[in-house]
């Protein structure tokens, strides 16, 4: 590991009186730090999809434009899970912008050098190296989390937190149009996302710090006095190496490998409708460029008050059995997902209706998941965990999502599409009704020991 990301030395304790007003205003300037960061992240994620209408007028097909652009979510899925493991042992604080910054820079090469985007099997490298980058931004922010809140608070900040998938994935059209009137080039839609994007990673790297311990303060579970059951000071703080992570909390962890499944499924749709809704708008509806810009915005923001309520009803209403709570969004998202196929052309309101809809219902599972897999895992391994869910997530259902239905679209009409994307959402239900099935038990048993 270049010793750049090794963590930061822990600190010599400050004085007992500084360490409340001192933990406090960490906790706010590091949760800035990773909201931030990480929804710039999303700034440099998807944003290609907004220049692929642009794409196929010059010739390009469908297919081979979901081909390249699963070359994201080909490397982001292996990369989260490897950079997952990275980052269990680095310092969050460089981690991530300099993630950042790299992802941030393909994009700028793409927008700027008119070669970048001459060919299917160019473009495809170029978003496989951003995707590579962008698999330095979710783990270390999972690690943040689970070493500066709590187990009993950290329901509600990861759904807080969660929200930056959305304040970031809804910039790029507004970038893309703020581009087109300043330089009537469709190339904005690279990048214009970019520069923003840099300029978050400077804030991060002003913002965040690695543990508790490395600013001199007492480890969270002894702040809060919020200790887990299995809980010993002397392991929970230990580093651990790769091998024990794997092979202790990762791979024999049967709920874990449920919600990774389920994440496939979860990820096709919500990628499904966000990456293709510019060119389907387009197509079939006859969105002008403004609307379907706005769509794609309101289904990333309707995202916001979405997560925060699954998230509320995560632990008040299911009493913290997240595959329940993902049982109920999904088959709501399913219903409005068949709505915003079946509605017919000449009713913009209904469309936009369903976009914002979708995205009110589709980010409580993806937070569900993420949380469920931090929860699954001892703090020393949830970039791991985090990482394992995610590349499911992104190498099964988001390369889907890209490659698989615009292959469809091509041969079977978007009718095909949205067939392929309503049968993931079943089989997400059906694996989410697995792991509250189990979750069910494995409490039973728990109290049944106690």
């Amino acid at each position: 590991m270049l010793s750049i990301f090794k963590p930061a030395p822990h600190k010599a304790p400050v004085d007992e009186s500084h360490v409340d007003p001192l933990y406090r205003r960490l906790r706010w300037q590091i949760f800035m730090g990773i909201f931030f960061g990480y929804a710039a992240y999303y700034l440099v994620r998807k944003n290609f999809a907004l220049a692929m209408p642009y794409l196929i007028d010059q010739g390009f097909s469908r297919g081979d434009l979901g081909f390249a652009l699963s070359g994201i979510s080909i490397a982001y899925g292996i990369s989260k899970f490897i950079m997952g493991s990275v980052s269990d042992r680095s310092n969050p604080r460089v981690f991530l912008p300099a993630g950042l910054i790299l992802a941030a820079a393909v994009m700028l090469f793409m927008g700027f050098v008119p070669w970048a985007t001459s060919s299917i099997a160019i473009m495809f490298v170029l978003l496989f190296l951003c995707g590579w980058f962008q698999g330095m931004g979710w783990p270390p922010c999972g690690r943040t989390m689970v070493h500066w809140w709590s187990q009993k608070e950290r329901g509600g900040i990861v759904s807080v937190w969660n929200c930056a998938h959305n304040v970031g994935g809804g910039i790029p059209p507004l970038l893309f149009l703020l581009g087109m009137a300043w330089f009537n080039d469709w190339h904005a839609a690279l990048y214009m996302p970019a520069f923003g994007a840099i300029l978050l990673a400077v804030f991060a790297f002003m913002t965040m710090r690695d543990t508790p311990q490395s600013c001199g303060l007492p480890p969270i579970e002894e702040y809060k006095n919020d200790y887990p059951p299995d809980y010993v000071k002397e392991s929970a703080e230990q580093e651990l190496t790769a091998k024990q992570i794997f092979m202790q909390y990762i791979l024999p962890n049967k709920l874990l490998w449920y919600i990774a499944l389920a994440n496939v499924f979860v990820y096709l749709l919500r990628y499904g409708i966000l990456d293709w809704s510019p060119t389907y708008l387009k197509e079939v509806k006859h969105f002008a460029l403004d609307k379907s810009s706005w769509a794609y915005f309101l289904y990333e923001y309707a995202g916001i008050p979405g997560t925060l309520l699954c998230g509320w009803m995560s632990d008040k209403v299911f009493k913290g059995n997240r595959g329940a709570t993902g049982v109920f969004f999904m088959v709501l998202v399913t219903i409005a997902t068949v709505v915003y196929w079946l509605n017919p052309v000449g009713n913009p309101g209904v469309d936009m209706a369903c976009m914002i809809t979708i995205g009110f219902l589709i980010y409580g599972p993806v937070m569900l998941i993420g949380l469920h897999a931090l929860e699954l895992a001892p703090k020393k391994a949830a970039g791991t965990a985090a990482g394992f869910t995610g590349l499911f997530g992104y190498l099964g259902g988001s390369v889907a999502a890209s490659a698989i239905v615009g292959y469809t679209v091509d041969y079977f009409g978007w009718d095909g599409g949205f067939i392929v994307m309503i049968a993931g959402c079943v089989l997400a239900v059906l694996l989410l009704v697995l792991t509250m099935l189990s979750e069910n038990k494995h409490k039973a048993q728990l109290a049944k020991n106690a």
